[in-house]
């Protein structure tokens, strides 16, 4: 049985990382973060996508007394962070809108009474009654937040409910929290803390460049043989990222046919198959995964080769996050935009499309509260599944429209959108409790199974209450499908009111239906939306444009990074080398002998690449002679050499010496 280090003994974070996960050391900036949490200090942590941000929360955690209360928006990241931890033995509960009222219940118990040391919760439920009453009585020993720049209003994915997490430190003074985002602009980052009510600023910024990701970018017409030279020439398997669902099909069906295996995923499939599908990728069944931007939070796959963006993002904060996934094995992979001739064009309109004027907002909840059939004066407090694509097609609006109007209304107080998640069945009885008890004296067929949901579910008479037909089932001796059955009978003798569990976003009314007349929408956060959503397209539309400076370079110092030096392996790199090895070609000239420099009298890998590569065209060499008098360690030049064997610039030969080859610009970008 394992047993939890106590705050009072000496805290030897490298045992428990050894202990609990089997790592002997620990990844870039992870023991800073760390050794700042167990300081007490609150801290806003920035790590790449990939770069171990669980294990600055968990040691800590495990290091001390006291429970970690984790926030976070994805529901099938809490389920895999619990899975894993439960099988390290170590207490981990998640609370979010999959629970009944009960299960609810048991959890917060749990924290409270029990062993627990990790409590994921989602920011929506921090205001519920259940959770304020009970947080107060946890021994709580840090707060993480997680997907941290939600909470700014400078953020690309600003969500109110965040803002709630400022309440949740009022009620555990002392308490330290840890922000963690991997992608954060200085401006967010100075943000984030303010909101979070910081002690003092402090950042600890990890390092944005992946030296083993090559970034490219194809300007073409025909993305399709783009890709499909990218899959002849790199293997492994890999993540195609478009925009559409139905884009999604159309080229998983297309490689399909060109003798690849691959699969779509995207939110309008049921959850069995995504979870199939997942599995099959996950397990190498499926080599092309093509999704919508749906796909890949929470999974983990480290051998994923390459990264492809048929569709451009909206913004190089989540373009980063998603080719990110790549090569977080630290093996060399890659990364490439596709741009067609007239994607700007569209990007421009689709923008245009996506903010829509002020009138056009107050327009769409009008008609979305027609739809979901709320009275003026009604609806406060209401929540209900809300089918934003059947909405779209009745209403004959673009769905981008909607989804940035209900944006802005949900800025302004007025209702929220869930992400599409899997939802709970519901019921709502639609008989008094006398005609209840009428019925269940005539219906002996029916008595027992009323009586275990009374039992089980407080507040059936009032308002819809999420439920559990497994629980159901457990309870009352019925199988699963029995209990659904019931439950259609009692809704067609309109005993209840029952939604079956689905996958589909919830909207909640926060406040009443308000007459159009009276629905007011703060210009200046209109135009602060409008601002930045402009300022993310223009600096996604600059990266995908830009041939002259390095890829690597331009990610790092838009998330604040300094002095940066080029990667030396993006398309931009490769075609300054290919330049500079014409040039030599064509004058006969070379730089003077000496140490190779990038011209101010810098040592950079790009020089000494480039220093190996003049070394090769003397002929087949062996290694330690291609090395020999570089100024840089061993190890250094053993590792550039790799590199450029990787990329198909040099090529080892079977007797053990390295050649120059020549120009594979594909396989090399």
């Amino acid at each position: 049985m394992r047993t939890f280090v106590s705050m009072q003994q000496p805290v030897d974070i490298a045992d428990v990382l050894r202990r609990y996960w089997g790592y002997s050391e620990f990844r870039s900036v992870q023991e800073r973060i760390i050794r700042a949490v167990l300081d007490g200090r609150d801290t806003l942590a920035l790590m790449p996508t990939g770069g171990g941000k669980s294990l600055t929360y968990q040691v800590p955690t495990m290091a001390r007394e006291g429970l970690c209360i984790v926030v976070t928006p994805l529901i099938a990241l809490m389920k895999d962070q619990v899975d894993r931890l439960r099988s390290l033995r170590i207490p981990a509960v998640a609370i979010h809108s999959g629970l009944s009222p009960r299960q609810l219940d048991i959890a917060l118990d749990n924290c409270v009474y029990g062993d627990v040391k990790f409590l994921y919760v989602a920011p929506e439920r921090l205001a519920s009654e259940a959770f304020r009453l009970r947080v107060v009585r946890m021994n709580v020993s840090l707060i993480a937040v997680d997907e941290a720049h939600c909470i700014s209003q400078w953020g690309y994915d600003f969500r109110p409910s965040y803002l709630r997490i400022a309440e949740l430190r009022e009620k555990l003074p002392g308490v330290p929290v840890l922000a963690l985002t991997a992608s954060a602009t200085e401006r967010v980052a100075e943000d984030i803390q303010f909101h979070l009510k910081f002690a003092e600023q402090h950042v600890v910024r990890g390092d944005f460049r992946r030296p083993n990701l090559s970034y490219s970018v194809r300007h073409t017409d025909d993305k399709n043989e783009q890709l499909m030279r990218l899959l002849q020439h790199v293997a492994g398997s890999g993540i195609v990222y478009m925009r559409t669902r139905e884009g999604t099909e159309q080229l998983a069906a297309t490689l399909f046919d060109a003798g690849i295996s691959a699969a779509a995923y995207h939110g309008g499939l049921g959850h069995a198959e995504r979870a199939a599908r997942q599995e099959d990728w996950l397990r190498g069944k499926v080599r092309v995964m093509v999704a919508t931007n749906a796909f890949g939070m929470g999974v983990d796959k480290s051998d994923v080769r390459f990264v492809v963006h048929y569709s451009m993002c909206d913004s190089l904060e989540s373009y980063y996050q998603e080719a990110g996934r790549a090569g977080r094995d630290g093996l060399r992979a890659y990364a490439l935009l596709l741009v067609a001739s007239d994607d700007a064009d569209r990007i421009t309109r689709r923008f245009r499309q996506e903010f829509p004027p002020l009138e056009q907002v107050k327009e769409i909840y009008e008609r979305v509260c027609s739809y979901m059939q709320i009275g003026i004066g009604d609806g406060a407090g209401a929540s209900m599944l809300f089918n934003i694509y059947d909405f779209c097609a009745r209403e004959h609006l673009y769905a981008g429209t909607v989804q940035s109007a209900l944006k802005l209304l949900e800025q302004n107080g007025y209702l929220t959108l869930t992400d599409v998640r899997d939802n709970p069945a519901r019921v709502m009885f639609c008989v008094s409790r006398d005609d209840l008890y009428k019925l269940r004296v005539r219906r002996d067929d029916l008595d027992h199974f009323i009586r275990t949901l009374l039992r089980l579910y407080n507040g059936v008479f009032t308002d819809f209450r999420p439920i559990d037909e497994h629980e159901l089932a457990t309870w009352s001796g019925y199988t699963v499908e029995r209990v659904k059955e019931l439950l259609k009978r009692l809704w067609e003798l309109r005993v209840i009111r029952y939604v079956p569990s689905n996958r589909s976003p919830m909207l909640y009314f926060d406040e009443e239906r308000l007459p159009r007349a009276d629905l007011y929408i703060a210009p200046e956060t209109y135009a602060r939306r409008l601002e930045l959503t402009r300022e993310r397209f223009e600096h996604m539309l600059a990266y995908a444009s830009d041939d002259a400076r390095c890829r690597s370079v331009v990610l790092d110092e838009y998330f604040g990074g300094r002095d940066a030096e080029p990667c030396g392996i993006c398309d931009v790199c490769l075609a300054r080398r290919r330049e500079e090895k014409r040039r030599v070609a064509t004058n006969g000239t070379r730089a003077a002998d000496g140490a190779p420099d990038d011209g101010a009298g810098r040592v950079t890998d790009a020089s000494l690449r480039t220093e190996l590569l003049r070394r090769a065209e003397a002929g087949a060499a062996d290694p330690r002679t291609l090395c020999a008098g570089l100024p840089c360690p061993p190890e250094r030049s053993a590792a550039l050499l790799r590199d450029l064997i990787d990329a198909g610039l040099l090529a080892m030969q079977s007797d053990g010496t390295v050649k120059k080859m020549g120009d594979r610009p594909d396989r090399a970008e």
